[in-house]
């Protein structure tokens, strides 16, 4: 994160606008290097953002000098046990003093950030909070196969700071969503761009029957079956963000269609570079055994694939 802050990459996660052709630029090449880089300028931007998109005067001068600067880490806490596609079905409640009770899982940044934006249910509806972490019980750390920071969180009559207006939390989770859920596809593309590289090195300086893997139709076949995944995924990605740039629109259907396709496209990328390595390709500690766990959780979070897929759908036949 210091790193992230000393280099200005931070400074484009905050902000109104939020520029989403640049968060994708820079998503796609942190991606490209370091898994854990991107996914900890991500999470900045995801959990800053509602602030940056309804936040008042006090709350962003208060939080996102300090997010842009590193010294204040976010969280985003939407999902919940029974509630992670199903959003509407969240459980975590407001009581009439303003204080949150609930549950919250599979939050990034959980046990680490310095604050989280959480979404939890009142009369009006559901409605969107900051909390600080010394007001947050941590219940349960989580592993994963791609090491980062997860956790559950515990609210127990929680003293929270309304963000927005009472009842818009779905508003704001969404039109937060609809900003960054293109960059996960961006994201994904740095992924899978960095597992072809690796493919084309590895198939140039193997030798096989004689010969150059690389002479092999069946590989040649394979890599131009991955480089045309990663520009069909480029294109949608781009596209999504151009369209939310310039026109300030909502791109639900585009953003949904980036998504969904980088993510999937990418796994399959990937599995073919793994392939394309043989055993070294399942060695701990390959790159593209490191892109191979990397790459998984993208087709689950910020809206698995099936829900892209409704989403889409939904979109259509509006």
């Amino acid at each position: 994160m210091r790193a992230l802050a000393r280099d200005g990459w931070l400074q484009h996660a905050v902000g109104e606008p939020l520029d989403v052709r640049t968060l994708c630029l820079a998503r796609e090449t942190l991606a490209r290097h370091e898994g854990l880089a991107d996914f900890a300028f991500a999470m900045q931007g995801l959990g800053s953002g509602p602030i940056s998109l309804f936040g008042d005067d006090d709350q962003r001068a208060r939080y996102l000098p300090a997010v842009a600067a590193g010294d204040k880490i976010a969280a985003f806490a939407l999902s919940e046990p029974d509630a992670g596609s199903d959003v509407a079905a969240m459980t975590t409640s407001v009581t009439r003093g303003g204080r949150l009770t609930g549950t919250k899982t599979w939050i990034s940044n959980g046990g680490i950030a310095d604050f989280y934006t959480v979404f939890a249910r009142e009369d009006a509806g559901i409605s969107a909070f900051i909390v600080e972490a010394s007001e947050v019980e941590i219940a349960e750390r989580i592993d994963v196969i791609a090491p980062h920071p997860l956790a559950t969180l515990v609210f127990d009559d929680t003293p929270a700071e309304p963000l927005g207006p009472p009842g818009a939390g779905m508003k704001i989770a969404l039109s937060t969503l609809d900003v960054f859920r293109s960059t996960v596809g961006a994201a994904a593309l740095g992924f899978a761009r960095r597992a072809l590289d690796e493919a084309l090195a590895r198939v140039r300086e193997r030798r096989l029957f004689g010969g150059a893997m690389a002479e092999l139709p069946l590989v040649q076949a394979k890599l131009a079956d991955m480089a045309l995944a990663i520009d069909a995924s480029a294109l949608l990605v781009y596209r999504s963000a151009w369209v939310k740039d310039t026109t300030g629109a909502r791109v639900t259907k585009e953003a949904a269609m980036a998504k969904l396709y980088a993510t999937e496209s990418a796994q399959q990328v990937i599995d073919a570079s793994v392939q394309l390595h043989g055993a070294l390709g399942v060695t701990a500690g390959h790159p593209v055994e490191e892109l191979y766990r990397e790459i998984r959780a993208l087709r689950i979070y910020e809206g698995a694939s099936e829900v892209q897929q409704l989403i889409i759908a939904r979109e259509l036949l509006k």
